[in-house]
């Protein structure tokens, strides 16, 4: 048990980011829910993440506005 503790203790961002090509999608999803997971357990990550989305759906309707006028 004290190896694999010391192990996850020496994986470095950078060799977790190498790995992830590797993941199957399974995987990845598994990856990215636990990442959102932990975000969501911090306020401010939770408030910039509906901010980001907010400026995400604007832009969206912007450029949709932009492509109907262009095309009249």
């Amino acid at each position: 048990m004290a190896r694999a503790c010391r192990y996850c203790c020496d994986v470095s961002t950078t060799d977790i980011l190498k790995e992830l090509p590797k993941l199957s999608e399974a995987d990845r999803r598994a990856v990215r829910e636990k990442l959102l997971e932990l975000a969501a357990e911090h306020e401010d990550v939770a408030r910039c993440d509906a901010a980001a989305i907010a400026g995400a759906r604007l832009l969206d309707k912007l450029e949709e506005e932009d492509a109907r006028r262009s095309s009249r």
